[in-house]
C-alpha cells in the first residue's frame, strides 16, 4: 500500500501571480538600472524603420536577463514573464516572438551601435568601482570557434584548420577579472589574425576611455603574431607579449642558446622545464623592425609519449618588449591561458554556444547580448560581493535562481525569499552595495 505522503498524491497548480522565478535576478537588474543600460540602448540603438525598432532597451534587457537566468535560446526568455518576475526586473519583459523580430531587424551598423553601448557601459561600471584605475592592466587577445549546425546560417562556414562549421569571433578579455572588453563576430573561415590590428586599436581606445590609466600590456598566442598587431602596440605605447611562430630561423636561434643559459622552473617532472632568453628581430623585412626579447621555455616530453621518441625538448617561445626578470615574464605569459576560462563561461555560463539566427547581424547582436550579460555577472560579484572571479554558474545557483514571492503592504512591495537560504547574508550585502551606486540615466 502506498504512503499517503507519496509524491503521486502531490497536487500541482500554476495559479500564483505573486511568485517570482529567479528572484535573485534583482541583483544584476539593479546594477543594470543604476548603470543606465536601458537608457544607453534607447539612446544609441536606432533600427530605423525595421519591424523590431520599438522599445529597444526593454528588448535588450529581456535578452540579457534571460541569459543570466540560464536561457540559451530566444524562447527561454518567456520564463521571465511568469508570475511576478517582471516586477523584480524593473522593465517590461518582452515575448520571445517579439525578441526574434528585434534580432532579425539588425544590420551590421546596428551591431556597431551595440558596441557603443557596451563601451559606455564598461566605463560606467569601472567608474563605479570595477575598474583597474592607475594599476597596470593586461589585455588578453584570443578567438574561439562557435559551432553551428544549420546549413543556412550566414557566414557559418568551415574553419580553415579545425574544419568546424560555425563562427570565429575575436575576443579581448581583461586579465585577472574576466571582463569582456570587446567582441566581434566573424565568419567561420576567418583567419585568426584577420582584422586583429583594427580590433586591438579599438579595444585599447575603449580601455583608455573607460579609465584604465596605467601601463597596458597585450598578451596573445601565435595566431596574433603579425606585424600589424605589434605595430599597433608600439604606436599606442602598449607593451606586448606574443607567442612566436617557430620558423626554421627561430628554431635555429633557440637551439643555439647555450646549456648554461637555461634556468630550471618548477614542474611536475623533476628537471622537466627550463627558461632562457635571447634577442630576436621579428619582421626583419619591415622598416620599423627592432630587436626584442625572445623568451623561451623548453619542456621535456612526457615519458612514454610519442613526442618523447622524436624530440629531446618541446619549445614554447614568445617575443616581448617588457622590462622585468625573465622568469617573471615567462610565468606571466603562461597566464594568458586563463582567457579560456572566460571563453568557457561565455559559452556555457551564458549562451554563446548557441547562435540562434540565420542572419549574420542578428548573431552579432546575440554575441553583444552575451557579452553584456557576462560582464554584469562579473561586476555583480566584484562590486556587490567584493569577490574576485566568480563563475556565472556559481552566481546563478547561489544568488540568481533563488525563488521568491511578492507581497504588498502600505503601498510597498516586499520580496520574500526562502528562510535559511545559505547565501542570504551575501545577497543582502550585495543588494545594498549595488543600490549605493549613483543612478546613471
Amino acid at each position: 500500500m502506498r504512503s499517503s505522503h507519496s509524491l503521486d498524491r502531490l497536487d500541482v497548480a500554476f495559479d500564483d501571480d505573486r511568485l517570482v522565478a529567479d528572484a535573485g535576478l534583482l541583483l544584476p537588474a539593479t546594477l543594470a538600472h543604476h548603470l543606465g543600460l536601458r537608457e544607453l540602448v534607447d539612446e544609441h540603438l536606432d533600427l530605423g524603420a525595421a519591424a523590431g525598432r520599438a522599445n529597444p532597451g526593454d528588448k535588450l534587457l529581456t535578452l540579457v536577463l534571460s541569459a543570466l537566468a540560464g536561457g540559451d535560446c530566444i524562447d527561454d526568455a518567456n520564463a521571465l514573464r511568469a508570475g511576478g518576475t517582471e516586477r523584480v526586473l524593473g522593465h517590461v519583459v518582452k515575448a520571445a516572438s517579439t525578441l526574434g523580430t528585434f534580432l532579425r531587424s539588425f544590420r551590421w551598423g546596428h551591431v556597431r551601435q551595440l558596441d557603443r553601448v557596451s563601451r559606455e557601459l564598461l566605463g560606467r561600471a569601472w567608474a563605479a568601482g570595477a575598474g583597474p584605475g592607475a594599476e597596470p592592466f593586461t589585455i588578453d587577445l584570443d578567438s574561439t570557434i562557435c559551432e553551428t549546425y544549420g546549413l543556412a546560417k550566414e557566414g557559418a562556414l568551415h574553419h580553415g584548420y579545425t574544419g568546424v562549421r560555425g563562427y570565429h569571433p575575436l575576443l579581448a578579455i581583461a586579465a585577472g577579472t574576466g571582463d569582456v572588453l570587446m567582441a566581434r563576430l566573424r565568419e567561420g573561415r576567418a583567419n585568426t589574425a584577420r582584422g586583429a590590428a583594427h580590433f586591438l586599436t579599438e579595444t585599447i581606445g575603449r580601455v583608455r576611455a573607460a579609465g584604465a590609466s596605467g601601463q597596458l600590456t597585450v598578451r596573445a598566442d601565435s595566431g596574433f603574431y603579425a606585424h600589424a598587431v605589434v605595430a599597433v602596440c608600439r604606436t599606442m605605447k602598449v607593451r606586448f607579449s606574443i607567442t612566436i611562430r617557430q620558423h626554421r630561423s627561430v628554431r635555429r636561434l633557440i637551439e643555439a642558446i647555450p646549456d648554461d643559459a637555461w634556468t630550471p622552473i618548477p614542474y611536475w617532472l623533476a628537471g622537466g622545464a627550463d627558461v632562457a632568453e635571447t634577442v630576436y628581430i621579428p619582421f626583419a623585412h619591415e622598416k620599423d623592425a627592432v630587436p626584442v626579447r625572445l623568451i623561451v621555455r623548453r619542456v621535456k616530453p612526457t615519458p612514454g609519449s610519442q613526442l618523447a621518441l622524436f624530440a629531446l625538448y618541446d619549445y614554447h617561445a614568445f617575443i616581448t618588449d617588457r622590462d622585468g626578470e625573465t622568469l617573471v615574464l615567462e610565468a606571466d605569459h603562461r597566464r594568458h591561458a586563463e582567457i579560456e576560462n572566460a571563453i568557457r563561461d561565455l559559452k556555457y555560463g551564458m549562451a554563446l554556444n548557441h547562435l540562434p539566427s540565420g542572419k549574420f547581424a542578428a548573431n552579432g547582436a546575440w554575441l553583444s547580448v552575451q557579452v553584456m550579460a557576462h560582464n554584469l555577472a562579473r561586476w555583480t560579484a566584484r562590486i556587490g560581493l567584493g569577490a574576485g572571479i566568480v563563475t556565472t554558474k556559481t552566481l546563478r545557483r547561489r544568488l540568481f535562481a533563488v525563488a521568491g514571492r511578492l507581497t504588498r503592504s502600505a503601498r510597498r512591495l516586499t520580496l520574500h525569499l526562502p528562510t535559511r537560504w545559505p547565501w542570504a547574508i551575501e545577497f543582502r550585502a550585495a543588494l545594498a552595495r549595488l543600490r549605493a551606486i549613483p543612478l546613471l540615466a
